[in-house]
């Protein structure tokens, strides 16, 4: 019985590293949709979103399962809170990376991003799927270094969207007003994408010490850089 137990615990874990690779692989096929102007990326994102949603659906019942018929206490209980709550942020994430595509979708055959700011835009994708690359690997191993050491990654992405408004803040911008909203959802997509990867690896390091991630000091060093900077 404690064996069937443990391993519905685990296979909550394995759902939620399912879950954490698709919405980055989501991302960054939404990355593209928008910036070569591709409809039917774009559609596949959209479409792909639902197995997001099923998933998270999947492990809540799960863990209200094992509530209800297990009834855990300390650390097997945080792990079935703290999950809920990562699912709930992984399911957003995808819901983010569905609004990069729709925003494709509504623009095409045009292209949203104008060319002097598709460099920035691209990383932006890119960081914020090495961003959520790195969240599933800390659902995995449960590293808290490597899970504190993302919320300073993210600096990155927050440099990256305060570049993104210069352009929009610059007297020479040309591209109207229609492009700057669609620049500026764009920027916010990212930048909350990447805010709820860093939220799923403080939930991690909760779900290991017990520990708010913000109560807790380390020295660890950004790794993720944007170029040129």
């Amino acid at each position: 019985m404690r064996d069937a137990y443990h391993e519905e615990l685990d296979s909550i874990g394995d759902g939620l590293v399912e879950m954490a690779r698709l919405v980055g692989s989501a991302i960054g096929r939404a990355t593209t949709a928008i910036l070569d102007s591709d409809l039917k990326l774009a559609e596949a994102v959209i479409e792909a979103d639902q197995k997001v949603d099923d998933l998270q659906h999947e492990l809540e019942a799960r863990a209200i399962t094992l509530l209800a018929r297990q009834q855990p206490v300390a650390t097997d209980l945080r792990i079935v809170v703290t999950s809920l709550r990562m699912s709930a942020d992984l399911e957003r994430s995808g819901d983010l990376a569905q609004h990069v595509a729709k925003l494709a979708r509504l623009r095409y055959p045009e292209r949203a991003v104008p060319h002097d700011l598709h460099a920035t835009i691209l990383e932006m994708g890119q960081l914020a799927q090495r961003l959520m690359a790195k969240a599933a690997e800390v659902i995995i191993t449960k590293d808290v270094d490597l899970a504190l050491q993302l919320e300073q990654d993210d600096d990155a992405m927050d440099l990256l969207h305060r570049t993104l408004f210069q352009h929009l803040m610059d007297d020479r911008w040309k591209h109207g007003i229609e492009t700057a909203v669609d620049v500026t959802l764009l920027g916010r997509y990212y930048e909350r994408f990447a805010d709820h990867a860093v939220s799923v690896a403080k939930r991690v390091v909760y779900l290991v010490t017990g520990e708010h991630a913000d109560d807790l000091q380390s020295d660890i060093q950004p790794t993720t850089q944007v170029e040129g900077v």
